[in-house]
């Protein structure tokens, strides 16, 4: 069960969200129909190549990237979208798989006919990513994760899996309060805690235990997948627990550790994020 805490459960963030985090006003606000038919909301902010798609993680929407607008639309379109069942997103969907995640990016991108994308992926939303690189042949310049994974190595068993997801589906809204709670460093402001545990605890139960449950056993997957896609990939990884940089390198991922950082870097500390995150995009441009 400690290997999900410290390996697997960063994968887990953000979804069904509310009120504090999302963009007062979306720009360009739209909708398009996933491959299984359900809408998926979107916007678009700024012109530039190449466009840079922002997907969340489990239990939060597209407002978790407001903060990165300002500063990146003045340089590259910037797609914000909501996956099925959060945000303002379709729900209906029998399974909420990573794959079928994945498809609802690629619908965006193929809708915006955009032809050059970095795919930045928070938590869950970097095993997204990788799908939605499945999906998109010739068309994606690269891939960001945020906070992701440690390790490439170490997977968890499918009894610690069930054990874990089981308290979820006996109690989800403190048990998402808790776990949220942790995934923050010691000097993270109060109120953004506060604000993201009780966003996080009102999502949809039924989505988010099975998009949870689909993630963990999805998760052993990835080291195949990236080295099918050969895509240069980063990733930017809080301090709270050891990043394996040995490990990422042998599946062509390139680790950098924000110090003093939670889970939330694009919340907890946006000027810095922000900065970081420019430099990945300019480097797949190298």
């Amino acid at each position: 069960m400690r290997k999900i805490q410290l390996l697997l459960l960063p994968l887990l963030l953000v979804w069904g969200a509310s009120f504090p985090l999302h963009a007062a006003t979306p720009a360009k606000a739209a909708t398009v129909p996933s491959a299984d038919g359900v809408p998926i909301a979107y916007e678009v902010h700024g012109q530039g190549s190449p466009a840079v798609v922002l997907v969340h993680g489990w239990s939060c929407d597209r407002g978790y990237w407001k903060e990165q607008v300002e500063y990146l639309a003045p340089q590259y379109q910037v797609v914000l979208l909501d996956l099925a069942g959060h945000g303002e997103s379709g729900l209906g969907r029998k399974e909420y798989t990573v794959a079928a995640f994945g498809a609802d990016v690629a619908a965006v991108v193929d809708s915006l006919q955009l032809k050059s994308v970095v795919l930045v992926g928070h938590s869950m939303g970097a095993d997204v990513v990788v799908e939605a690189a499945k999906l998109l042949p010739g068309r994606v310049a690269g891939l960001v994760w945020i906070d992701e994974y440690k390790s490439l190595d170490t997977w968890n068993s499918q009894a610690d899996i069930d054990a874990f997801v089981g308290r979820f589906r006996k109690d989800f809204r403190g048990s998402t309060d808790a776990f949220v709670r942790r995934l923050f460093a010691p000097n993270a402001d109060p109120k953004v805690v506060d604000r993201i545990a009780k966003d996080m605890s009102s999502a949809p139960p039924a989505v988010a235990v099975n998009a949870m449950y689909n993630l963990f056993t999805n998760a052993h997957n990835i080291p195949a997948a990236l080295d099918q896609l050969k895509l240069p990939v980063v990733t930017l990884n809080s301090d709270m627990a050891p990043t394996d940089h040995e490990s990422l390198a042998r599946h062509g991922v390139k680790a950098f550790v924000l110090p003093d950082s939670g889970h939330f870097p694009m919340l907890e500390d946006p000027p810095r994020f922000n900065r970081s995150l420019d430099s990945m995009i300019k480097g797949f441009a190298k």
